[in-house]
């Protein structure tokens, strides 16, 4: 392959690249959707524990928000630079501009959650670092302020609630393939 113009039967960028809130199923339904599309998979705040060589609840408290963000910038920008893989980004991603403007034109899939069917996800997961303290209070403070930042970025937004994380790769899947089809 030579520059930037993808070989034919190639996708020029990522499969997918799913977003959402703590809980929404990233991290599980990821994977699937991988599987099902015959792709790979990255999730990038595992790349970001991988160059910082510690988990993310640990960069929040030692380096700050603001490095963290810079990581995960620097994570999703090889991510989404990366061809035909399914790409989970961190819930709070939407937070920086610079990130969000990375994700423009990328086949971006919300995975929808309600308030109580992320809360019983998330429960008191301190490996979470912006639901720690008050989780519940925290995850309703945070799906307020990204909710309308998820479902502007998405081209294809699928609720999770109340469904097994195979149907809802199954969907999600259906849905690219329609896009693309």
């Amino acid at each position: 392959m030579t520059g930037a113009v993808a070989e034919p039967g190639e996708s020029a960028g990522p499969a997918a690249v799913l977003i959402g809130p703590p809980g929404a199923g990233k991290s599980t339904v990821g994977p699937l959707l991988a599987a099902r599309l015959g792709v790979g998979f990255l999730e990038t705040d595992k790349e970001v524990e991988a160059v910082a060589g510690k988990p993310v609840g640990d960069i929040f408290v030692e380096d700050g928000e603001a490095a963290f963000r810079a990581l995960e910038r620097e994570a999703v920008a090889r991510a989404v630079a990366s061809r035909g893989r399914v790409v989970t980004l961190g819930g709070g991603v939407v937070l920086d501009l610079g990130t969000v403007r990375l994700l423009g034109g990328l086949p971006v899939v919300y995975l929808a959650t309600g308030f109580a069917a992320a809360a019983k996800r998330v429960g008191m997961d301190t490996r979470r670092p912006l639901v720690i303290g008050n989780p519940r209070a925290k995850l309703r403070e945070l799906l307020e302020q990204r909710l309308p930042i998820y479902e502007k970025l998405a081209r294809i937004t699928v609720t999770t609630d109340g469904r097994a994380p195979e149907e809802i790769a199954a969907d999600v899947a259906t849905q690219i393939a329609g896009e693309t089809g």
